[in-house]
């Protein structure tokens, strides 16, 4: 177990946001987590979660300690008729676990490529692109309660997985007893735990998903109808590098807003008033709205607050226009002023409020 105190924070949060740690310790294993739990300095004390740091913003230094999960390792740890299950530790660069799956010969997270963070947060937010969610490809994961120190696993149904939303992203209805069970730490999951490992159910009856706009041009500039997995996931790095920021190179938490769903009817209503308006039907009946276009149509699309912008070749992503050493970048009040005022811009344009991805901390 590593303790660090006063730790900066901007080399560990894509946004690039200047900010300290007081106390941050590395969650290399199990046993350095019990270590924390049992420490009677640092046991009591609040905990916040931290893996790659792509899914936050950083309003001030953070008073929790800071737990940096970095539990490593790959492996295939069984097979079923209909899958191979592999396993990962929570700390593993998600992008990076992704092609090592191809170069084993399990296919069926190219369409997931290029999504930055780690492995052990793609539950928590129910990653997702190109047609594919994270829920579609889960098995399970190990898990610790951070008040007793016991650990869990959770099935696809415990997880409660929606639309970029888990049962981590919600608070419990109440503490939890010592005959705690799974399906009482399914009621809520906010702060009381840390993913150890997740597995993966990775179809062997291989199909390519394919159907959005980006993946068919591709498709028709190779001349191609029927692409490989590897394909797939050099096609979706391509068009991720296109449109995306390099969060390497321009802080950023990748996409900003969630892509609000709307009843038939209420698209219907958007539609007449803006027959431009990109919209998804649902198999469920319901109606999914680009919220890169609504922002776009709104005039945002390049516009800032302060250092923090609208990026101008996705107007989704929000960024950092002055991350660097030197400590001028952009704050988290700003990043959440411009977010604000994009949401309200929205809302009195459309009659939607638009809802953010990232955790505010």
């Amino acid at each position: 177990m590593l303790v660090e105190k006063n730790v900066a924070l901007q080399a560990f949060n894509t946004f690039h946001i200047v900010a300290k740690a007081h106390t941050l310790v590395r969650i290399a294993s199990y046993q350095d987590l019990l270590a924390v739990l049992a420490d009677p300095d640092l046991g009591p004390e609040p905990k916040f979660v931290l893996g790659g740091g792509s899914n936050i913003v950083l309003t001030g230094d953070v008073k929790p300690v800071v737990l940096k999960v970095e539990i490593s390792g790959r492996r295939l740890v069984g097979e079923t008729a209909k899958a191979y299950v592999v396993e990962c530790g929570a700390g593993e660069n998600w992008h990076e676990f992704v092609r090592w799956t191809l170069e084993q010969g399990y296919p069926g997270l190219e369409n997931m490529a290029m999504i930055p963070g780690t492995v052990g947060a793609s539950p928590v937010q129910n990653i997702g692109a190109y047609g594919v969610e994270l829920q579609d490809r889960f098995e399970s994961l190990d898990a610790v309660d951070l008040s007793t120190g016991r650990e869990f696993t959770l099935n696809a149904a415990q997880c409660a997985f929606g639309y970029r939303d888990s049962v981590f992203k919600h608070a419990s209805a109440g503490a939890p007893g010592k005959a705690e069970t799974a399906v009482r730490h399914a009621l809520g999951l906010k702060d009381r735990a840390l993913i150890l490992r997740v597995r993966f159910a990775l179809p062997k009856a291989w199909k390519p998903v394919l159907g959005y706009a980006d993946i068919e041009k591709k498709m028709a500039e190779h001349q191609c109808t029927r692409p490989t997995a590897r394909q797939l996931f050099d096609w979706v790095c391509e068009i991720r590098h296109a449109k995306l920021p390099d969060p390497a190179r321009i802080g950023n938490a990748g996409s900003f807003f969630k892509n609000p769903t709307v009843t038939s009817e209420q698209c219907a209503d958007i539609i007449a008033r803006d027959p431009r308006v990109v919209h998804y039907r649902m198999d469920d009946g319901s109606v999914k709205l680009a919220a890169g276009w609504l922002i776009d149509s709104c005039g945002w699309k390049g516009k800032s607050v302060g250092q923090a912008g609208v990026y101008e070749k996705q107007a989704l992503v929000l960024v950092n226009r002055g991350a660097g050493s030197d400590g001028n970048g952009a704050t988290g009040g700003e990043v959440m002023t411009l977010a604000r005022a994009i949401q309200t811009s929205v809302y009195e344009r459309f009659g939607i409020l638009l809802e953010h991805e990232p955790v505010v901390v």
